[in-house]
């Protein structure tokens, strides 16, 4: 075995070196073996990767690119909530903004309560400014509405959710989605207006608006008030059309049609056609005003029956009164017109019957409201004044005059009745009741009822006459009569048909004595002539004389003395 070499000794990495004797060779040697080669030792050299490497890193490459396109394309993820997802399809189902493309369905699910969809919608990043509070979204599908047939395109392409941007800066991701297109989008330019009525009418959304027959917007919205006395609803008029909506304008129900028979025959009113089937609204400025300020956004007006109504001046405060009346009111209902001499004050708001203790007797009251500035400003003076005493004592005066109320039939088909307000100066006396609430009018019978009352009274007094006696009495004269004639035709009538004989020869000798023929009158015809012919000397006499009155002393000239 051989001893390690110090630090001074040989390096293993050289060559051995050959001795003699040493016993380096042989089978105790530890070096190499004398016929193997010296090896080579050279540095280590890079390594470089096979081409087909190179054909997954570039696709790696271009997947990376293509995420992160995708990634920084991608805009807002929102949720709209619908009542149902009828023809809706993760996926599939396309958002559009005036049919272009701004995101498309990812996602459905339900409500926890499962009374609504979920419709998870990823927005294109150039639609990021959708995402506000004011947005809406709802289902584009074939409809059939007042305003017309929308969405036939969806028959072929299916059903896609459409959008009205907002203008709202607040972000929103969930939304509530209409179950119903809207009838106006943000876009479009007009006014808003809100219309306060009795009745919706034929109304519905998408109704037409008309000015002057143009049709100038649609209906948008309506609901019922909360006091359910009426409907408020909103109509939307495009521009330029807004401008002609003043403060003063008037709007009335153009739905229908207004046919009226008056003392210029019959009139048939209609804006056009569709307000027939689809109703409408209408407005205008009042005939005798000037166009007022336009109106502002949202501005409440009052929705009238009709044009007429709509017209009529404001009717200000109303009076409340009741009448009394004595008599059937069958053929009166709630809202049948007072009427002052063709003006109509009112309108009937109730009818009851009451029980007076006093006379034992029921009445029918009759509950009115009266509108005093109808008869105009200087009708409505006495009226109004400023204190009710004065209101008082110009009732009081009226009354006195003979005002009173009185039920009148209206139309004969109908029997309807309605109440009217006349002077009747020989009524009786009566005072009005000021200090109850509300306050109590006199009131007469009609002329139906007056007329019925002297018939029974007639009636009465012909009971009384004794028609059996005076029947009686007049059988026992005809039997009289009856004997005097008999009487008559065998004594008088000989006696008096002799005398009619003789009578008849008297006439025929002074007919034969007055012919033209007789000589009677030839000889009164010559009588005549001869003195025609005296009267015409006299005449010619008269005339000498008058021209020559000196001949009655001196003479005819000529003639000698």
């Amino acid at each position: 075995m051989t001893s390690a070499q110090g630090p001074n000794g040989p390096n293993p990495t050289d060559p051995p070196q050959s001795g003699g004797n040493g016993g380096q060779s042989g089978n105790g040697g530890g070096g190499l073996p004398p016929n193997l080669p010296e090896p080579v030792i050279e540095p280590r050299s890079r390594w470089l990767p096979s081409l087909i490497w190179v054909i997954p890193l570039v696709a790696a490459l271009i997947g990376v690119f293509l995420v992160v396109k995708t990634v920084s394309s991608r805009g807002p993820t929102v949720t709209i909530s619908f009542v149902s997802a009828e023809g809706l399809e993760p996926g599939k189902t396309k958002v559009k903004f005036k049919d272009v493309d701004i995101g498309t369905v990812q996602g459905i699910t339900l409500t926890k309560d499962h009374s609504r969809v979920l419709v998870d919608v990823r927005l294109t990043k150039e639609a990021t400014d959708f995402a506000v509070k004011d947005t809406r979204f709802w289902v584009v599908r074939p409809r059939v509405a007042a305003s017309g047939v929308s969405g036939l395109s969806t028959l072929l392409s299916g059903a896609y959710i459409g959008v009205d941007i907002g203008k709202s800066t607040e972000d929103r991701t969930h939304f509530n989605g209409l179950e119903t297109p809207p009838a106006i989008t943000g876009d479009q330019k007009g006014h808003t207006f809100t219309l306060h009525g009795d009745s919706l009418g034929s109304l519905d959304i998408g109704s037409p608006v008309y000015y002057r027959r143009v049709q100038v917007g649609q209906v948008t919205a309506f609901s019922l008030d909360k006091d359910g006395t009426g409907v408020t609803m909103q109509v939307f008029v495009t521009a330029p059309y807004d401008q002609y909506v003043g403060t003063n304008s008037r709007w009335w129900h153009a739905s229908g049609v207004d046919l009226r028979l008056d003392s210029s025959g019959f009139t048939l009113n209609t804006q056009s056609l569709a307000t027939v089937i689809l109703g409408g609204v209408a407005f205008q400025t009042p005939p005798n005003q000037q166009s007022g300020p336009q109106a502002k956004d949202n501005t409440t007006f009052k929705l009238g029956s009709d044009q007429a109504d709509a017209m009529r001046d404001p009717d200000g405060a109303a009076v409340r009164v009741v009448m009394n009346f004595n008599q059937s009111l069958r053929g009166l209902s709630v809202g049948a017109p007072v009427d002052f001499r063709g003006i109509v004050l009112g309108q009937v708001t109730g009818i009851g019957v009451r029980y007076d203790r006093n006379s034992h007797t029921l009445m029918m009251p009759v509950t009115i409201d009266l509108y005093p500035d109808r008869l105009g400003r200087r009708g409505a003076e006495g009226v109004t004044d400023e204190t009710a005493e004065e209101r008082k004592n110009v009732l009081q005066i009226l009354v006195k005059r003979g005002l009173r109320g009185q039920l009148r039939t209206g139309n004969l088909l109908t029997s309807q009745l309605y109440v009217a307000l006349d002077f009747f100066p020989k009524a009786p006396a009566a005072k009005v009741n000021t200090e109850g609430d509300p306050i109590e009018l006199p009131t007469v019978p009609n002329t139906l009822d007056e007329l019925q009352l002297q018939i029974a009274d007639i009636a009465r007094k012909l009971d009384k006459i004794p028609l059996d006696q005076i029947g009686s009495n007049l059988n026992d004269s005809l039997k009289n009569a009856n004997a005097l004639f008999g009487k008559m035709d065998k004594e008088v009538l000989p006696e008096m048909r002799g005398t009619l004989e003789e009578a008849r020869k008297t006439f025929g000798q002074a007919q034969a004595t007055l012919s033209s023929d007789s000589p009677i009158q030839s000889d009164t015809r010559q009588a005549m002539q001869e003195l025609t012919r005296t009267l015409q000397s006299l005449n010619a006499l008269a005339d000498y004389l008058e021209r020559h009155p000196e001949s009655l002393l001196r003479g005819k000239q000529g003639d000698k003395p």
